[in-house]
């Protein structure tokens, strides 16, 4: 199975750091962050290809052709387009089988995201208190996705989509719109593609997510306290 990663992003949020390294490269306990996702991966997922933009010669550098027993392709993305777009870059690459999405900025454990092989078509969830910042996803009583919303301002529900999903080609029948900022979004064609296809969700067990430098450092030092680093 194929991974597919984008990882183009300025990190905007995460500045003054991102400002001469990738968000991805950011070290959480001691070790760069991507390391981290590379080995939540399944052992099902051979292949990973990471969609690269912003300072991306750091991470072709730092990862080389191959990682944690994963084989690693790089493709360019040269504009600011968006995750859509992202993934209409690997297109070729994917050919007909399912495969696996998710980010180069957050955490997820192993074992949550093995959860999602068990369907065609899935996305990762998450309950959180205050889901406004993210996708949020509205299921029926078997767990299918009747409905997901781009950050809105009253949500419907709390399960907050983690980003990491289990796809396949009929992902690309459904176009993302463009957005007002001019990027294409992957959660546009995923609400479509619910729309006339059967997606299910999972719960995830654990989700980090780095917004800020803050974050960073909290996290971090919480690290620190429980290793008895300080």
């Amino acid at each position: 199975m194929k991974a597919v990663i984008p990882c183009a992003g300025e990190g905007v949020r995460m500045r003054p750091l991102t400002l001469t390294r990738p968000k991805q490269l950011l070290e959480f306990k001691e070790r760069p962050i991507l390391e981290h996702i590379f080995e939540s991966l399944p052992d099902s997922v051979t292949d990973v290809v990471l969609v690269i933009g912003y300072l991306g010669d750091q991470i072709k550098s730092h990862f080389g052709e191959k990682f944690a027993g994963k084989n690693i392709q790089y493709l360019w993305q040269k504009e600011k387009l968006g995750t859509a777009h992202a993934l209409g870059l690997a297109k070729e690459i994917l050919g007909k089988d399912r495969f696996l999405m998710l980010y180069g900025d957050d955490l997820i454990d192993k074992k949550s995201i093995s959860k999602l092989l068990n369907h065609d078509l899935a996305l990762l969830v998450k309950e959180v208190p205050d889901p406004r910042r993210f996708g949020v996803v509205l299921t029926d009583e078997k767990g299918k996705i009747i409905e997901l919303l781009e950050k809105p301002e009253n949500p419907p529900s709390k399960l907050a989509s983690t980003g990491v999903k289990i796809l396949d080609s009929r992902i690309f029948e459904y176009p993302a719109a463009k957005h007002p900022n001019g990027e294409y979004y992957i959660t546009d064609s995923l609400a479509k593609l619910a729309r006339n296809h059967d997606i299910f969700i999972e719960h995830a067990d654990s989700w980090v997510t780095f917004g800020t430098p803050e974050d960073l450092e909290r996290f971090n030092a919480d690290f620190k306290v429980v290793t008895g680093k300080i």
